[in-house]
């Protein structure tokens, strides 16, 4: 049980959570008088967390500290050791002053995709489809953060020719009725149709026999998506949740 407790407790690295704060590391650089190898930290790692596959072992942020970033089961995530090697710290790491979680930036680092391999033809574009920078958008219509973002991102293109969005229709189980509205915007390739479902408003029956949900569905699954909004920023990084105009384009830049 205390095995199983541990493990659960770093996977809510992997996971939105409340922020831990912490102080950033000036002064002497405290990796030369301490060392960890990535054979160190599997070995330290193997008995708490099933399957464990160290990728990377860094100094971090906070002083007396190892990031550690690790796979398990094929989900990966940034976890910390101090320099004693006797504890293991899980939360996130928030530049107080900058107001970043430096922990949920590692962790879109390491779980870049390859946009490339994203099919965009059943996407709805928002923005000029040439744009210079193209985002991805994983969307559900029955999803309030969704709607949201929406405006945002109607803000985005209006302050900057040179982004576009390509809205992807992935309806969450929970949402019922979800998945035929999310049909029927994607049958008919409607933005229109998105909004009013954003606004509450009923959709028509879709009219037309697509596979495309189901594709999209098994897309997220497979590149770790579990919620909605979700975006996919021209690197691949993904960003999960709600962001507003100002962070959105702050995140792509020029």
């Amino acid at each position: 049980m205390r095995k199983i407790f541990l493990f659960l407790s770093l996977l809510v690295l992997l996971l939105p959570v409340p922020y831990s704060y912490g102080f950033s590391t000036k002064g002497e650089d405290c990796s030369k008088c301490h060392t960890l190898t990535k054979d160190d930290a599997a070995a330290l790692l193997k008995d708490l967390i099933p399957n464990v596959k160290v990728l990377e072992v860094r100094v971090s942020p906070v002083k007396g500290i190892w990031e550690v970033d690790i796979d398990s089961g094929g989900r990966k995530g940034p976890t910390y050791i101090d320099f004693s090697k006797k504890y293991l710290v899980a939360g996130s790491i928030v530049d107080i002053k900058e107001k970043k979680n430096l922990t949920q930036e590692r962790l879109s680092e390491i779980n870049k995709v390859d946009v490339s391999q994203i099919p965009l033809s059943d996407a709805l574009v928002m923005g000029d489809k040439d744009a210079k920078h193209k985002v991805i958008v994983f969307d559900d219509p029955d999803c309030p953060y969704c709607a949201k973002l929406h405006q945002e991102m109607k803000q985005v293109i209006a302050e900057r020719k040179d982004i576009a969005f390509y809205i992807k229709m992935f309806p969450l189980p929970m949402h019922k009725g979800a998945y035929d509205k999310a049909k029927a915007i994607v049958c008919e390739k409607s933005l229109a149709l998105l909004e009013d479902a954003f606004a509450g408003k009923e959709l028509p029956k879709p009219k037309c026999e697509t596979k495309v949900i189901d594709e999209n569905i098994n897309l997220a699954q497979k590149l770790g998506i579990s919620g909605t909004p979700a975006l996919i920023l021209p690197d691949g990084k993904v960003i999960p949740g709600y962001k507003d105009a100002k962070g959105i384009m702050e995140m792509i830049g020029n």
